[in-house]
This record gives structure tokens, sequence and C-alpha cells, in this order.
């Protein structure tokens, strides 16, 4: 297809273009610069000139050349065999890419998303003579082992079926059925192409009432996300966000991840790329991949197209969601999504506001969580889209603007803290900083589906954990020697919560993944010895006793000891507890 000339390039800085002499542009229309034909996107209009971000590297580009449209706005390809790839920012196939080009993506490099030659297995599900409204499933294809692919009308058709294919093998870009329309006759294909700006339309939002089971007992415990909420991962480096959006990536029972490295380092995304196809998913028992979309653009890459990833990996989420889906999206992280919003509004002279990020970063964010939520879709479907998005901010500071911005647009906040990282708690979710806004929502489903007391026995703990928070600073004064019993039993016990419930290793092979009822039943066991301590400490024995106790080396043990399904060594360390307290009140009174 030969495109036409819309402008001349008249000013470069960077990844920004300014162009004259422009005709039949539109915002947000996708272009093509210069003769190497780069990627870029219309972000200004003003009579006969235009700026444009340029999604590549702009080295060698000089005024003067041409800038060509397309027709077409920025936009990713939909359809069967997304899963399992690993893209770019502005949805390039780096697998493909690095069969064509080598070990560095050319400038102006041109793949398809999507194979054009591969066949799929299609069954319809539709006949001849039905009718059909937006986002009707019109048939399936298995894409993974583990995964059906449901093809989906596009949200701005309808119509009556005229004609529609045999189950057999197709290309995504072969026409699979006839449509009857208000237009005329339309062939439907498997292929789709989205705006990734523009969100995908629903019929309603629902309230986000399951919890997103992640197997990580700080967050379904203390502060759990439900399928279709927002969360952000703040912390400084070291602290662990990485890492705990890879176990988030393993184990949340969400049926698609989408993991976006928004401008991390490339050894971050490799370490996804090496562990996750070696790693067997407990449910279906297959790799994880087998479910799992990629997204780097690393921090050698484009920065330009670090601003573009987020939207590219949230509009795929949307797309898994309208089937009816439940997606989790991972982006690591945002900050670093705002420095390219920065860099960019740097370059185009706009009036820089706090730490010289623009004006309109808080917007930007706000349109962007808001694109998460559980949904009605347009067939009738109940799907969700989860996002949650780590923040880097400097030194750890939670006062910056990118962090402050996101508690503004999020429902769950899991603060790391450096102090508990470098005391090896991982995941190391500060339970001070961190709140979740799902508790009431979730609270019905953990008290069908697991125990009718998990928020009365989470009350407390919590409030252990806050009162051993204001003890540690009395400590700091005059010792934990100088405390009474009952004080530095609160101490004794928020240890256990923290060394034996909320510390969870993610190497080893138990206690990487708690299933709920493990997790309910061993703060249960927690909060059992604490109650009966309380009772002996009442009759004045000593605390020092109880902590002699041989149960004490059970408890600590039990996360990695007991595995995930079994209940009946949870019994026994109750029992043990009983009888070793009973055996210390008697010898006591004995005594006495």
């Amino acid at each position: 297809m030969i495109k036409k000339v819309v402008g001349i390039v008249d000013w470069i800085s960077g990844p920004v273009v300014k162009v004259v002499d422009v005709h039949a542009l539109e915002m947000m229309e996708l272009v093509e610069v210069g003769e190497e034909r780069l990627i870029g996107e219309v972000i200004e209009l003003d009579g006969t000139k235009a700026t444009i971000q340029v999604y590549e590297n702009t080295t060698g580009l000089k005024p003067g050349s041409f800038i060509y449209s397309t027709g077409i706005p920025l936009s990713v390809e939909l359809g069967p065999g997304l899963i399992g790839n690993i893209y770019d920012g502005i949805q390039r196939p780096l697998k493909q890419i690095f069969a064509h080009a080598g070990n560095f993506i050319d400038k102006g490099v041109k793949v398809h998303p999507l194979d054009r030659e591969r066949k799929w297995p299609f069954s319809p599900i539709v006949r001849e003579g039905d009718l059909v409204g937006p986002g009707s499933v019109l048939g399936v294809v298995p894409e993974t082992p583990i995964f059906e692919h449901r093809i989906l009308l596009p949200p701005n058709l309808e119509g009556k079926v005229d004609h529609v294919l045999k189950q057999g093998e197709y290309r995504i870009n072969e026409p699979i059925i006839i449509l009857l329309t208000s237009q005329g006759r339309i062939k439907i294909t498997m292929l789709q192409h989205w705006p990734v700006r523009i969100a995908r339309p629903y019929l309603r939002r629902l309230l986000p009432e399951t919890p997103l089971i992640t197997g990580q007992r700080v967050i379904d415990i203390f502060f759990p996300i439900a399928k279709g909420g927002t969360a952000g991962l703040p912390g400084g480096f070291g602290t662990g966000k990485t890492i705990t959006q890879h176990q988030l990536s393993k184990w949340s029972d969400a049926d698609i991840i989408v993991y976006i490295g928004c401008g991390e380092r490339g050894n971050e995304m490799t370490g996804v790329l090496t562990d996750f196809p070696r790693l067997v998913d407990v449910k279906k028992g297959r790799p994880l991949m087998e479910r799992t979309i990629l997204i780097a653009n690393t921090s050698d890459m484009p920065l330009a197209a670090r601003e573009a990833s987020i939207y590219t990996g949230i509009t795929i989420c949307e797309y898994y969601r309208d089937m009816g889906y439940d997606v989790a999206l991972m982006a690591d992280s945002t900050s670093r999504w705002a420095e390219a919003l920065r860099e960019i509004s740097g370059r185009l002279e706009e009036m820089p506001a706090e730490e010289g990020f623009p004006a309109y970063l808080a917007s930007r964010l706000g349109k962007f969580y808001e694109r998460a939520g559980r949904v009605k879709t347009m067939n009738q479907r109940t799907g969700s889209l989860t996002a949650i998005c780590a923040v880097s901010p400097p030194g750890g500071d939670f006062s910056e603007c990118v962090t402050q911005h996101t508690k503004r647009f999020v429902r769950c906040f899991w603060g790391l803290n450096k102090e508990l990282a470098s005391a090896r708690y991982f995941p190391a979710i500060n339970y001070m900083d961190s709140y979740s806004e799902y508790l009431d929502l979730v609270q019905n489903w953990w008290q069908k589906e697991v125990d009718p007391r998990w928020r009365e026995l989470r009350e407390e703990a919590m409030r252990i954990l806050q009162q051993d928070y204001k003890l540690q600073r009395i400590i700091k004064l005059i010792g934990e020697d100088a405390l009474p019993d009952n004080q530095r039993l609160i101490l004794e016990t928020a240890r256990l919560i923290k060394d034996a419930f909320l510390q969870q290793n993610a190497f080893d092979q138990v206690d990487t993944y708690a299933v709920p009822k493990k997790q309910f039943l061993m703060l249960k066991i927690i909060m059992h010895f604490y109650h009966r301590a309380c009772e002996v400490i009442k009759t004045h024995i000593p605390i020092y006793r109880l902590l002699e106790l041989p149960v004490l080396n059970d408890i600590h043990r039990m996360k990695e000891n007991i595995p995930n399904n079994e209940e009946g060594p949870f019994d026994s360390i109750i029992d043990r507890i009983d009888k070793q307290v009973e055996g210390i009140e008697k010898e006591c009174m004995s005594v006495l």
C-alpha cells in the first residue's frame, strides 16, 4: 500500500519531531517518519504544523524528511497467537525481529505482531442465519493446550450470519464468517485491531467481590486485592518489587497474565523469560508461559515507546477480559513510564509541575487505572482486569508525586520497606504503611469458602502488630526486659506472626505458595497460642516458661513442613499447644 506524504520534518529533539506543511493528518494518528519509516504518533496539531512522538531511535533523521500517513491510530493486533509471545512497547514481536535483524532492533523494521502464515484450528459456535451483536462469540480456537481463545465479533459490528466456515484450520487473516449488516456484507476474520488509547466497551461495571488469590499470605490475609481491582506496589531499590510481581505472576489465580517491563533493566525481563517456561502452573500442570504475554520495553529501548507500552498491555488485557476471563496486568514500573512523560514534556517545552513532571500526570494515571475493573462484557459474560503496578520512588520516599498520585487512584497499597528487605523478610510489605479497601468486598468470599472467623482473626493479628510497632519504640529506650510479661507476650506473638506467617520463601517448594485454607490455619494456630499464653500469664507464670515450649519450633516450621491441602498436621499442632501449656500449668500449681 502506497502511503502519501502529509508533512515535512522541520525540527528534531530526541523522540519529538515537529512537522510543517501538514495536511490530512489527525490527532493520535500513526505515521511513518523519514526514509527509514520510523513509527510515530501525532500528539499535537496546530494549523499546518504538527508534533509527532517517534517510538524509535531518531539518530540520522534530518529536517526535510517526509512524513507518511497510515490513516489509522496507534493500534494493537488482537487474535490467536498473543499468548507466549514477547513484544516491545509498540507490539513488535522480539523473537521475529531477532530472526530478522539479529541482536539489535533495526530502525524501521516492520514485522506483524501475529503470524499470518500459521493455521489455527477454528471451531464455529454460530450458524448461518444467527443474529449476532457487538462482542458475540463466533467460535473458539485452542490457543495453547490450557487456554481457549474465543473469537469475538468486533464491538462496532452487528448483523446476521450469512456464511460461516466449517470446523478446520485457517489463518488469522482468512475470512471465517460473512456478516450481513446495514452497511452491507462484511468479512470477519480472527484478526482484530484496536486503538491503544481507547478503552474497549462493556455493558456495565460490577463490584469486585472475589479475591485474587496470590498464594502470598501477607497479601491474601492482610491486604487482599479483588479480581478487577487496582494495586500500587511502591518501594525503593532492592525492596523486592520485581520478585513480588514475579510471584504474583506465577501463582495468582488469574486466567491470563500480561507482564510489562516498562523501563526496567533487561536482566529482570531475562529472568522472566528463563523462569516462566520452566515453571509449571499448579492448577493446569503446564508451563506458565502458556497463559502469559510479555511486553518488554527495557531501559535501553526507545524512551517514547516506554510511554506506549502500558497502553499496549492494558488493551491486550481488555481483549481477553471481553472473552470472559480474569486477567492480571503487572507493570514494572509506572515511575519509568512517568519519566518518559517527563522527558517528552520537557522536549515539548511545556510548563513543568511538581518535580518536573507534566501537569497532566495525575489525569493520565487516573485514565489508565480506570480501565481496570470487573465488568459484564458485551456478550453477557463476566470478566475482570486487575492492575498491579510497581512504583519506584527515589530513595524509597513515598512522598514523591508518582507514589502520591498512585495512592489517589488505587484501592490497594502494598508499601515495600527497605528495613524488612534488609532483614530478609520477603515479601517486604510494611504492614504499617499498607492498606486494602477491598476487605469489606471480599469478606463474604472468605467467610463462605474458608472460615467465618477470617475477618475476626485478621483484625486481631493486625492489632497485635500495631501494638508491637508502638512497643518497639519503648524498647529502644528501656529495653525489652523492663516490660511486663503481658507486653512481652505481644512482642513474642508479633515475632511469630512476622517470622512464621508473613515471611515467605519464594525458593522453597512448599512455602512459595499457600492456599487460602492453609493461610487461615497458620494464623489460627499463632492466635491460639497467644490466647493460651494470655491465660497462663494471668496466673503469674513467667513468660520464659512459655518460650521454652517445644511446640514453638513446630509453629515456626509449619509453613515449610506442612503441604497445601493437608489440615491434619495443623490440628496436631493445636493439640500439642494445649497439652504443653497444660503441662506448665500443672507443674506450677504443684509447686505452689
